[in-house]
């Protein structure tokens, strides 16, 4: 969808309460004191990317447009480097709003299969060693699609390694932090109260 034209919807098809649950993320309340001003989106680096920049999805969260919003590229698209929020006026925590609206858009099967692949395969590297090798981590989501995906990238790989950005040891042995268990309990219990 072109970002530059406005997005027209039906007023049954807006979620007034939508609002409300943006509000009960810590933080989220303050996107009530959204100015519209812009310097999330003229600071985001990723916002060429993004189907809605940040300041519409904020409008858009306003205005009710649960679904535009969570079937938006724009949530995955942020890089999570914190430069809206950190030269937002209104303090305005962007990019936990950002990260709350991933955790329902996969929730809700709305998120894009490789953004939801992506995030299980982290979560799953977390879980396993209680930090995330991302050269594992995109092993895992090159060779579960098709080697031939995998092999078209070897070039990248090789480069990443030259320049070293990716180790072997990394790949294939990534070491697991101390006190993995005691970081298992809090994601269990962060799971059973509801938080992700």
């Amino acid at each position: 969808m072109d970002a530059s034209k406005p997005v027209i919807r039906l007023e049954r098809e807006m979620r007034p309460d939508f609002l409300e649950e943006i509000f009960e993320i810590p933080g989220g309340e303050h996107i009530k004191a959204c100015i519209q001003c812009g310097t999330c989106s003229g600071s985001c680096p990723a916002s060429p990317q993004m189907e809605y920049t940040p300041r519409q999805i904020i409008a858009m969260i306003r205005a009710g447009m649960r679904d535009d919003v969570l079937s938006s590229n724009t949530i995955w698209m942020c890089a999570s480097c914190y430069l809206c929020q950190e030269r937002c006026p209104a303090q305005i925590k962007i990019t936990d709003v950002m990260y709350a609206l991933k955790r329902l858009s996969v929730k809700e099967g709305k998120a894009p299969p490789k953004a939801a692949l992506m995030a299980e395969l982290f979560v799953d590297n977390i879980n396993t060693y209680g930090r995330n090798s991302e050269g594992l981590l995109i092993m895992k989501y090159y060779l579960g699609k098709s080697w031939g995906k995998a092999l078209s990238n070897a070039g990248l790989g090789m480069a990443l390694w030259k320049a070293g950005r990716l180790s072997a040891g990394e790949v294939f042995s990534p070491h697991r932090i101390k006190g993995i268990d005691q970081l298992r309990k809090i994601i269990a219990k962060v799971v059973e109260e509801g938080v992700v």
